[in-house]
């Protein structure tokens, strides 16, 4: 029983990772993988494919991004937390809205 737990676990976890994103995580992915963002003063974030992020706000930061059921989520090393944000996505960048509406505007860089 065991190892047919086993093989269904690996089974699974292969069909999902070869599934293709749902059609909001789709549109996320394309706004953010392989752009920078433009905060203003200085301040910037690249989203890489690998699925990393470099924050830059007078020193360099590094995390991850996903994006789950259309929103973009980040996590922060060294917390294993994630947070995730509703986007608005216009021609000239993308807005992260909070649980709480709060709104943070990026404009894509070259």
């Amino acid at each position: 029983m065991r190892r047919f737990a086993l093989i269904l676990a690996v089974l699974v976890g292969a069909t999902a990772a070869n599934a293709e994103p749902k059609p909001e995580d789709a549109r996320v992915l394309d706004a953010l993988m392989g752009k920078k963002l433009d905060y203003g003063d200085g301040v910037w974030q690249d989203f890489r494919s690998s699925m990393k992020t470099l924050y830059y706000s007078g020193r360099p930061s590094w995390g991850y991004w996903s994006v789950r059921n259309g929103q973009y989520c980040s996590q922060w090393p060294p917390s294993s937390l994630w947070a995730c944000y509703d986007i608005e996505l216009t021609v000239s960048g993308v807005s992260f809205v909070g649980e709480r509406g709060d709104v943070t505007i990026g404009a894509y860089a070259d």
